[in-house]
Order: structure tokens, then C-alpha cells, then sequence
């Protein structure tokens, strides 16, 4: 094994150790797991949502929110990026998908007018925000030795979750097969310390938790959308109940249409769209709003608290979400809400990417396939 990879499994060993005689059984073993789902693959009632639709995982958080309890308390000026922003017209549309249980019911949901970021924020308009105020992401935060007494500080490594193709798989339900702690990884190195943004100034900034997201948007006077206004703004005013949020077919005269995965997952990735993992931005055609990247690339941060029931009793007019998190599978935890898949999703393992349907994600735990973009009010 090399010896980066023993490396964290010490640290995921330690961390189950310590956390062993902190916490209750059901969030040590949502730890144990190191998995912050947010997509799953089915289409259930939602009375057997919690059993049956919890069998394809494709997006992993592997950064324990015991660590990073503690929130950014600088007081920053306001900055200001680059984005083009869209003026998304306000209107009623049906909300939801029938294939997907906590995308049900479908429902009528009328939302205000707002801007939208025409792509998802970049490594370079992220680098600006942290070059302005000195701003250190969950995934680069220390991690204090006072709580952790008796244990050595050299293994109290920050870093976040990488996928990582295997070479062999013995079948899909092991998720830890291709998501690896990577002691190192962050925005500025999403796949470890051996990467690097440079050069891809371009591409959508990921390995950001909630706060890091909501940190940058708060700096350029912005905020993260609902997933009200950001399903609005995928359906673009013409989706009905077509599969995409483009349409029924996946290519358009062959070419395909969003960042996603080709091939066999996880081990066999053909790139068919010509990338392996995240694509700069713009690199697929916008919507009819002119908003790029609405399905795959990278999973997006959205503000509301995720419930899976919350649809059942959504007011009509600009949801925001419930008042707190709630997910059966892993209750205890606080998620929000992500949407729009990533470069991992597809139809053999992660259906989640497709039109009306829901991801979440552990507010602390960042990956290499989430990223965001900000909505701005009028």
C-alpha cells in the first residue's frame, strides 16, 4: 500500500477511535462510513424510500463535522466577481419528478424574479475572494490536538474526500472502493497535495463545505439559490416531464450535452465528452435562460435544509425548505440540499443528475465533485 494511502487510513482508524466514545451508534456509523450521500438512484413510493432508495451512493463526504464546528468570524469588506449574472423572470412552474421519492409530489411553485450566475463559481474567482480576506475553507482547517489528548498532532491531518477510480470492484454497494481520505486535498488541490489549480482557472471550484460556499457568496453580496429557483431556472420555462432539463434524448446529434460519466463505473471512464472529472465552465451549451452547467459537472450548494417530505407540505410561493434537516438514512446529521449532478453521475450507478430530482450532502464534508454558483435578489 503506498504510503499516502496508509497514511489515511491511520487517520480515518484514529478518527473512529476517538470518535467511538463521543457519539451515539447511528452517527458513528454515518462516520464509520465516511459518507455523505447525495444521490440514489430509484423510483419508489415514499413510504419505502428510506429501504429501498438508498442503494446507488455516488457522492461521498469523508471529513467528520466533529472538526469543524467553529465558523469563519472575519468581517470582510464586500468584493466582487466576474460572473455574468442571468435575469431569470419570475413564474409558476411544476416542481418535482415522479421518478425519484423525495422529489414527490409534484407540485405547483411560483417563484420571484432574481438573477442567477450564468456558470458555477471558478477556481479563479474563488482564489479572488481568498487572496481579499484570507480565508480558510473546512478542509484546510487544523484540527485542534486539545481535543483529541493523548494522540499524536502529526496525525491530526486536515484534508477532505477524492474520488479515486479502482482498479477491480467487487460489486457497487461499497462506495469506499473509489472514495479515499486525501490528508492535503483541498480547493486549491482538489485530488491531494500533488494536484494543483493551475492552469485551470477556468474549471468550477470544488472541495468547498456549505459554509465555504455561503462565506464566498455573502463576500460578492450574493447568495446561494433555493432549490426552488434553481429547479425553476433548469427547467428553463419549456421542461415538462421530458428526462433532461434539455430534453428526452442524452445527445444531441451525437455530442453529448452535460459532464457526466461514460463508461463502466467506476473503473472505466471512456470520456466520451472529453473529460475525465470537472470540465471549465461553458464547456456544454447553456440552457434557454443561458445558464451552463445545470446538469452534471459538479453538484451545487443550495440553501434549503434537506427533509425528503418536505415536498408534501411546501408552501406555493418562494419556498426556502423546511426549518431543519432531517434524512432517515442518516439521521443526525445536518445536510442541505446540492442539485445538478456531477461528472460521476450516471445511469448504471447515479441517476441524480436527470430533471427534478434532489441531492444532499453533510454541510462540513467537501468532495472534489461539489462546487456552486450564487443567486442575487432584484
Amino acid at each position: 500500500m503506498p504510503r499516502n494511502q496508509k497514511w489515511a487510513s491511520s487517520i480515518f482508524k484514529l478518527i473512529i477511535c476517538i470518535l467511538e466514545s463521543m457519539f451515539s451508534r447511528s452517527f458513528l456509523l454515518a462516520v464509520s462510513a465516511c459518507v455523505m450521500v447525495a444521490c440514489q438512484s430509484g423510483t419508489k413510493t415514499m413510504q419505502n424510500a428510506v429501504i429501498e432508495d438508498s442503494v446507488a451512493l455516488c457522492h461521498v463526504g469523508a471529513i467528520p463535522s466533529r472538526f469543524v464546528q467553529r465558523t469563519d468570524s472575519l468581517s470582510h469588506a464586500q468584493g466582487k466577481d466576474n460572473i455574468r449574472m442571468v435575469l431569470i423572470e419570475g413564474g409558476v412552474f411544476q416542481m418535482g419528478s415522479s421518478n425519484f421519492p423525495d422529489a414527490q409530489p409534484i407540485h405547483a411553485v411560483e417563484v420571484s424574479s432574481f438573477y442567477m450566475d450564468e456558470h458555477e463559481v471558478t477556481n479563479a474567482q474563488f482564489k479572488t475572494f481568498v487572496d481579499a480576506t484570507g480565508y480558510l475553507t473546512v478542509a484546510e482547517r487544523p484540527l485542534d490536538p486539545n481535543e483529541f489528548p493523548g494522540v499524536d498532532p502529526n496525525m491530526l491531518v486536515p484534508g477532505s474526500a477524492v474520488f479515486a477510480a479502482p482498479e477491480e470492484v467487487k460489486g457497487l454497494d461499497n462506495y469506499m472502493q473509489w472514495w479515499q481520505y486525501v490528508p492535503g486535498a483541498s480547493w486549491k488541490h482538489p485530488e491531494g497535495p500533488n494536484s494543483s489549480i493551475e492552469g485551470k482557472e477556468k474549471y468550477p471550484v470544488t472541495q468547498l463545505a456549505y459554509q465555504d460556499a455561503e462565506a464566498y457568496a455573502k463576500w460578492v453580496g450574493k447568495r446561494l439559490p433555493t432549490e426552488a429557483e434553481w429547479e425553476y431556472a433548469a427547467k428553463a420555462g419549456k421542461h415538462t416531464d421530458e428526462t433532461y432539463y434539455w430534453g428526452s434524448e442524452k445527445r444531441e446529434n451525437g455530442k453529448w450535452l452535460a459532464n457526466i460519466y461514460q463508461g463502466d463505473f467506476p473503473s472505466n471512464n471512456t470520456k466520451e465528452d472529453g473529460f475525465e472529472t470537472t470540465a471549465p465552465v461553458k464547456s456544454f451549451p447553456p440552457n434557454t435562460y443561458g445558464l451552463y452547467d445545470m446538469e452534471g459537472n459538479v453538484w451545487e450548494w443550495c440553501a434549503d435544509f434537506y427533509r425528503p417530505d418536505y415536498y408534501a407540505h411546501s408552501p406555493k410561493l418562494n419556498p426556502t425548505g423546511p426549518a431543519d434537516s432531517h434524512d432517515p438514512q442518516e439521521p443526525g446529521l445536518i445536510k442541505r440540499v446540492q442539485r445538478g449532478g456531477s461528472f460521476l453521475c450516471n445511469d448504471q450507478y447515479c441517476e441524480r443528475y436527470k430533471a427534478g430530482s434532489r441531492g444532499k450532502g453533510e454541510i462540513n464534508s467537501p468532495t472534489n465533485n461539489v462546487g456552486f454558483r450564487c443567486v442575487k435578489d432584484i
